[in-house]
């Protein structure tokens, strides 16, 4: 079993051009995944010297290593967040995301990026029967109040979209799409680049300081040197660190799983998922599944909380092989061959969020497993922010919560007590 993402396997790394260190850019972007490679690209095209500063390699966290789910909504359902905020803002919450999925097709198209970015469709599946009753309040919501077309499958009917006997049916939403993420994370690079943006590989971000000169702009400081920008953005999610503690504060980072077995038969990929489509269940600590383009049975979850180590990878590969066979008992004989872990980052509200911090530092971060598409338009909405035109877009401007009392600075003490809670609730809900 090789312990790597499969996506990493089906692209040629994305090697930057050579720029000697430069002393001034207009805008320095923390963080080379989808959030600062799309911020990066918005900015050059409009003719600001924008420099990417990434830790490792270009795509290295999260954007290549997801499940590659182009989904519609946010980590909250369409209810709570009517709930929670109200009906008008709720509307525009979930409007949001379906301009993000509108960015993400945009993009692959003008910079003709070759990811296998198709419009397939989710399904969210029930894993109890009371899960499915509200899957029935949702889709009354989404398609009434929301004008979002869905649709719900019940059980006598679910073997038209999967082959299982474990879930009591489905909602179906046909506007969420699949990618290979480290595909799309490799165009995304290349494109930036073409449009003027310099990418920095292995510089780490160690300190970033006012202006020393007039306190005009910023001295970002890093394993390479210094530069100054005018501007500086963090984009770096689920790896947010000590940089900016106000931010580190804001952002839990969680492990999420995944296992790729040996391409199936054709006639056994048709059997388990019937249109291709994304798919995951409504458990708390939920499975989520899709085949990739070759046919394999890419499976994950939530078979930890804790960021992702060499232990935790193994662990958590056989903990989602027993799963994958919960669902899918056909796949016995099927071989896993890749296994890997990430690091997501979630908010205590589980709401993306974007904006400038007290030090008028830019920020988007926080998807909760909804950033493919999320992160990559609110990327570039950050960038247009930075040049000067007007965002109108919600996630700017909810307040961005951090734990009660202070009580959390970055250390996620409270990972293992989470998952306890989150597997009670999937036991009695």
């Amino acid at each position: 079993m090789k312990e790597h993402s499969f996506w990493s396997d089906t692209v040629e790394a994305f090697s930057p051009a050579p720029h000697d260190w430069p002393s001034r850019m207009d805008v320095a972007i923390v963080g080379g995944g989808y959030t600062g490679l799309s911020a990066a690209r918005e900015l050059a095209r409009g003719g600001a010297r924008v420099a990417v500063l990434e830790a490792n390699t270009l795509g290295w966290g999260a954007s290549s290593r997801n499940g590659g789910m182009v989904l519609t909504g946010l980590k909250a359902s369409a209810g709570a967040l009517v709930k929670r905020f109200g009906m008008e803002t709720a509307r525009a919450l979930f409007c949001t995301s379906l301009d993000a999925i509108s960015y993400v097709e945009q993009v692959v198209n003008e910079e003709s990026i070759a990811c296998d970015f198709r419009r397939r469709g989710h399904i969210e599946l029930a894993y109890k029967p009371g899960h499915f009753a509200g899957f029935i309040r949702e889709a009354e919501l989404l398609q009434k109040h929301f004008q979002h077309p869905v649709r719900l499958v019940d059980k006598a009917h679910l073997g038209d979209e999967i082959e299982t006997d474990l879930y009591h049916g489905g909602l179906v939403d046909e506007t969420s799409a699949g990618v290979n993420p480290a595909q799309y994370a490799a165009g995304l690079a290349s494109a930036a680049e073409r449009a003027g943006a310099w990418l920095f590989e292995e510089t780490r971000v160690t300190r970033i300081e006012r202006s020393a000169a007039n306190g005009l702009g910023f001295d970002v400081v890093t394993s390479r040197g210094k530069l100054h920008a005018d501007q500086v953005m963090i984009a770096t999610n689920g790896y947010t660190e000590r940089l900016v503690p106000w931010l580190q504060r804001r952002i839990i980072p969680i492990g999420s799983y995944i296992i790729a077995t040996k391409p199936l038969p054709p006639e056994l990929a048709q059997r388990v998922s019937r249109h291709r489509r994304m798919m995951f269940d409504s458990k708390n600590f939920l499975y989520y599944f899709r085949l990739s383009a070759d046919n394999r049975m890419i499976f994950g979850g939530r078979a930890g909380f804790m960021p992702a180590n060499a232990n935790t990878v193994r662990e958590s590969a056989a903990i989602l092989r027993r799963g994958m066979l919960e669902v899918y008992p056909q796949l016995k004989d099927i071989a896993v061959e890749y296994a890997w872990g990430g690091t997501l980052g979630f908010t205590f509200d589980l709401l993306p969020h974007a904006g400038t911090t007290a030090e008028d530092i830019h920020y988007a971060l926080g998807c909760g497993g909804h950033g493919v598409a999320l992160l990559s338009y609110l990327g570039a909405c950050v960038a247009q922010r930075i040049a000067g035109r007007r965002i109108e877009n919600p996630l700017f401007t909810l307040p961005f919560p951090t734990a009660p009392a202070n009580l959390y600075r970055g250390n996620p003490w409270f990972l293992p007590l989470a998952g306890l809670y989150y597997r009670l609730l999937d036991a009695v809900s």
